[in-house]
Protein backbone atom coordinates (compact mmCIF):
# COMPACT_ATOMS: atom_id res chain seq x y z
CA UNK A 1 0.00 0.00 0.00
CA UNK A 2 2.77 2.48 0.84
CA UNK A 3 5.28 1.59 -1.86
CA UNK A 4 5.08 2.79 -5.45
CA UNK A 5 4.37 0.02 -7.96
CA UNK A 6 7.23 -0.27 -10.48
CA UNK A 7 4.90 0.53 -13.41
CA UNK A 8 3.87 3.74 -11.68
CA UNK A 9 7.49 4.63 -10.89
CA UNK A 10 8.46 4.02 -14.52
CA UNK A 11 5.74 6.29 -15.84
CA UNK A 12 6.60 8.98 -13.28
CA UNK A 13 10.31 8.84 -14.14
CA UNK A 14 9.52 9.25 -17.85
CA UNK A 15 7.67 12.47 -17.09
CA UNK A 16 10.07 13.86 -14.48
CA UNK A 17 13.51 12.95 -15.86
CA UNK A 18 13.40 14.40 -19.35
CA UNK A 19 16.58 16.51 -18.94
CA UNK A 20 20.10 15.32 -18.15
CA UNK A 21 21.18 16.12 -14.60
CA UNK A 22 17.69 16.94 -13.34
CA UNK A 23 17.22 16.69 -9.55
CA UNK A 24 14.08 14.83 -8.49
CA UNK A 25 12.84 14.75 -4.89
CA UNK A 26 10.54 12.03 -3.59
CA UNK A 27 8.64 13.51 -0.64
CA UNK A 28 8.03 10.74 1.89
CA UNK A 29 10.33 8.25 0.21
CA UNK A 30 9.87 5.36 2.66
CA UNK A 31 12.31 2.56 1.79
CA UNK A 32 13.28 4.40 -1.40
CA UNK A 33 11.60 2.20 -4.00
CA UNK A 34 10.75 5.09 -6.34
CA UNK A 35 14.22 6.65 -6.07
CA UNK A 36 16.02 3.33 -6.46
CA UNK A 37 13.99 2.35 -9.53
CA UNK A 38 14.38 5.81 -11.02
CA UNK A 39 18.13 5.88 -10.41
CA UNK A 40 18.49 2.48 -12.08
CA UNK A 41 16.41 3.31 -15.15
CA UNK A 42 17.54 6.94 -15.57
CA UNK A 43 21.23 7.19 -14.61
CA UNK A 44 21.44 10.69 -16.13
CA UNK A 45 19.14 12.08 -13.39
CA UNK A 46 19.72 12.55 -9.66
CA UNK A 47 17.12 11.15 -7.28
CA UNK A 48 16.66 12.28 -3.69
CA UNK A 49 14.36 10.85 -1.07
CA UNK A 50 13.27 12.54 2.13
CA UNK A 51 11.81 10.42 4.91
CA UNK A 52 11.07 11.00 8.62
CA UNK A 53 11.66 7.40 9.68
CA UNK A 54 15.35 6.77 10.19
CA UNK A 55 15.08 2.99 9.88
CA UNK A 56 13.49 3.33 6.41
CA UNK A 57 16.26 5.69 5.27
CA UNK A 58 18.79 3.19 6.62
CA UNK A 59 17.17 0.37 4.59
CA UNK A 60 17.05 2.51 1.44
CA UNK A 61 20.73 3.38 1.84
CA UNK A 62 21.69 -0.28 2.26
CA UNK A 63 19.85 -1.22 -0.94
CA UNK A 64 21.36 1.73 -2.83
CA UNK A 65 24.84 0.65 -1.81
CA UNK A 66 24.23 -3.01 -2.69
CA UNK A 67 22.96 -1.96 -6.12
CA UNK A 68 25.94 0.35 -6.63
CA UNK A 69 23.77 3.33 -7.53
CA UNK A 70 25.58 6.65 -7.37
CA UNK A 71 22.75 8.93 -8.51
CA UNK A 72 20.49 8.58 -5.49
CA UNK A 73 20.65 10.05 -1.98
CA UNK A 74 18.35 9.80 1.03
CA UNK A 75 17.72 12.40 3.72
CA UNK A 76 16.43 11.57 7.18
CA UNK A 77 14.29 14.58 8.11
CA UNK A 78 10.87 16.12 7.73
CA UNK A 79 10.41 17.54 4.23
CA UNK A 80 9.69 20.95 5.79
CA UNK A 81 13.38 21.10 6.72
CA UNK A 82 14.49 21.05 3.07
CA UNK A 83 14.69 23.95 0.64
CA UNK A 84 12.57 22.69 -2.24
CA UNK A 85 14.25 25.20 -4.55
CA UNK A 86 17.29 22.88 -4.52
CA UNK A 87 15.32 20.38 -6.64
CA UNK A 88 13.89 20.56 -10.15
CA UNK A 89 10.95 18.16 -10.03
CA UNK A 90 8.99 16.16 -7.46
CA UNK A 91 7.31 12.82 -6.86
CA UNK A 92 4.61 12.61 -4.21
CA UNK A 93 2.82 9.39 -3.26
CA UNK A 94 0.43 10.94 -0.74
CA UNK A 95 2.75 10.62 2.23
CA UNK A 96 0.46 12.79 4.34
CA UNK A 97 -2.60 10.54 4.14
CA UNK A 98 -1.52 8.33 7.02
CA UNK A 99 -2.33 11.33 9.25
CA UNK A 100 -6.00 10.73 8.44
CA UNK A 101 -6.28 6.95 8.56
CA UNK A 102 -5.46 4.80 11.58
CA UNK A 103 -5.52 1.60 9.50
CA UNK A 104 -3.09 2.80 6.82
CA UNK A 105 -0.12 3.87 8.91
CA UNK A 106 3.30 2.39 8.35
CA UNK A 107 4.06 2.36 12.07
CA UNK A 108 3.64 4.42 15.24
CA UNK A 109 7.10 6.00 15.24
CA UNK A 110 5.93 9.50 14.24
CA UNK A 111 3.12 11.82 15.32
CA UNK A 112 -0.15 11.74 13.38
CA UNK A 113 -3.11 14.11 13.27
CA UNK A 114 -5.60 15.80 10.95
CA UNK A 115 -3.83 19.05 11.82
CA UNK A 116 -0.53 17.66 10.52
CA UNK A 117 -2.22 16.55 7.28
CA UNK A 118 -3.62 20.06 6.82
CA UNK A 119 -0.33 21.73 7.75
CA UNK A 120 1.81 19.54 5.46
CA UNK A 121 -0.62 19.92 2.53
CA UNK A 122 -0.76 23.70 2.95
CA UNK A 123 3.01 23.97 3.43
CA UNK A 124 3.78 21.91 0.33
CA UNK A 125 1.20 23.85 -1.70
CA UNK A 126 2.87 27.14 -0.72
CA UNK A 127 6.39 25.87 -1.40
CA UNK A 128 5.47 24.44 -4.80
CA UNK A 129 3.73 27.68 -5.68
CA UNK A 130 6.96 29.70 -5.58
CA UNK A 131 8.95 27.30 -7.76
CA UNK A 132 9.81 28.32 -11.34
CA UNK A 133 7.70 27.83 -14.45
CA UNK A 134 8.25 24.36 -15.88
CA UNK A 135 8.53 22.60 -12.51
CA UNK A 136 7.03 19.11 -12.80
CA UNK A 137 5.24 17.12 -10.13
CA UNK A 138 3.89 13.59 -10.25
CA UNK A 139 1.30 12.65 -7.65
CA UNK A 140 0.06 9.16 -6.95
CA UNK A 141 -3.05 8.44 -4.85
CA UNK A 142 -3.38 12.10 -3.94
CA UNK A 143 -6.45 14.29 -3.56
CA UNK A 144 -4.48 17.20 -5.01
CA UNK A 145 -4.63 19.39 -1.88
CA UNK A 146 -0.93 20.04 -2.20
CA UNK A 147 -0.98 21.19 -5.84
CA UNK A 148 -1.22 24.97 -6.39
CA UNK A 149 -3.54 26.43 -9.02
CA UNK A 150 -0.45 27.54 -10.96
CA UNK A 151 0.10 23.92 -12.09
CA UNK A 152 -1.61 22.36 -15.07
CA UNK A 153 -2.62 18.69 -15.14
CA UNK A 154 -0.96 17.43 -18.33
CA UNK A 155 -1.37 13.67 -18.02
CA UNK A 156 -3.25 11.11 -15.97
CA UNK A 157 -2.89 7.33 -15.87
CA UNK A 158 -3.70 4.25 -13.78
CA UNK A 159 -7.41 5.11 -13.53
CA UNK A 160 -6.60 8.68 -12.52
CA UNK A 161 -4.42 7.69 -9.55
CA UNK A 162 -1.23 8.93 -11.23
CA UNK A 163 -1.25 12.61 -12.22
CA UNK A 164 1.46 14.56 -13.96
CA UNK A 165 1.54 18.31 -13.37
CA UNK A 166 3.58 21.14 -14.86
CA UNK A 167 3.83 24.70 -13.58
CA UNK A 168 2.44 27.25 -16.06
Amino acid sequence: MHWSPLQVAGKAVQFLAQEVGVKILDIGSGVGKFCLAGAHYKPSAMFYGVEQREYLVWQATIVRDRLGLTNVQFHHCNFTQLDLRAYDHFYFYNAFFENLSHQERIDDSIAYSKELYDYYSYYLNRQLGVLPTGTRIVTYCSWGDEIPDSYLLVESDFDGLLKCWKKK
